[in-house]
């Protein structure tokens, strides 16, 4: 006779798939409810466009898509961020401001350098385009 009982647990590849059906719908979600995250996938689906357009090499590609996944996963944190503080602190608080103020901070800053090596990337193509 058994003197303990073993736990019941859900098999672990139920939990794989409940937590990637959990993740994408934080995905969803963000997409759904944050006027940044639209405007971010406007962007990108601009950059794709572009990349299509102008024939951007392999690793140009790559380096697009890793910025495209920074961006997105900094716009997410961003939005957590100020979730959380918003339930813990309802009202008014210097230091809850400030730590909303970083992440978003946080966010211009990946969007800014991110935009910056687009640009480097896509303005000597453009020029070659026009014939400059």
């Amino acid at each position: 006779m058994k003197l303990f009982r073993k736990k019941i647990r859900k098999p672990k590849v139920k939990k794989l798939i409940n937590s990637f059906k959990y993740a994408f719908s934080g995905i969803l979600s963000s997409i759904k409810s944050e006027r940044n995250m639209k405007i971010h996938l406007g962007f990108l689906v601009a950059v794709v466009i572009s990349g299509i357009i102008f024939k951007i090499s392999y690793y140009e590609w790559l380096i697009c898509l890793i910025l495209f996944a920074i961006v997105l996963a900094g716009e997410m944190i961003n939005t957590s961020i100020e979730t959380v503080v918003d339930m813990l602190m309802p009202y008014q608080d210097d230091k809850a401001k400030l730590a909303k103020d970083i992440s978003a901070g946080a966010v211009l800053v990946l969007t800014f350098i991110s935009a910056l090596i687009g640009l480097i990337i896509f303005i000597p193509k453009f020029l070659e385009m026009i014939g400059l």
